[in-house]
């Protein structure tokens, strides 16, 4: 009886195992369906005269290049004529006039599906979920089912041991 008494203090009085073990299991779907988008730049005017042994005129007064008008926030560049300095003299002469039109500046937002009336447009319709769907079972056993055009899918299942 002794010796059970010994045996039974021994291990009641041992220490325990100080192992703190932690175990994390997360799941996550995410189903995603997009919208419809459009990306809009306005195209600005721009405008360059250059020329070498050449004479410009708005057409009354030499030397001179009108202002232009500004409708809509569209410029529309006056008149320019050019003539060749030296006409008789036979020397080499260039012109050059560039002209870009700006995009007018739109009254109102456009509706939905419409176009406006911007030269830079990049537009994407709005997604289609159809069959789109997620899960994840308890056992970590993921389905992922495609949608239409415009979705996406992202199943994860995490599992994470640490031992200090």
């Amino acid at each position: 009886m002794k010796r059970a008494l010994v045996l039974i203090a021994m291990f009641g009085l041992a220490a325990p195992a100080h192992a703190d073990i932690t175990h994390k299991l997360s799941s996550s779907v995410q189903l995603t369906v997009n919208s419809a988008a459009t990306q809009a730049t306005r195209i600005g005017s721009s405008y360059s005269v250059s020329g070498s042994n050449v004479s410009t005129s708005d057409g009354t007064t030499a030397g001179v290049l009108t202002s232009g008008t500004i409708t809509s926030g569209v410029y529309a560049p006056g008149t320019i004529s050019a003539s060749q300095l030296s006409a008789t003299s036979g020397d080499a002469f260039s012109y050059s006039a560039t002209y870009t039109q700006a995009d007018a500046v739109p009254t109102s937002a456009v509706s939905v599906g419409d176009v406006a009336n911007f030269g830079s447009m990049t537009s994407n319709a709005a997604g289609t979920a159809g069959n789109l769907a997620g899960t994840i079972t308890s056992t970590g056993a993921m389905t992922l089912t495609a949608g239409g055009a415009g979705t996406q899918a992202t199943g994860q299942f995490v599992t994470e041991l640490t031992v200090d």
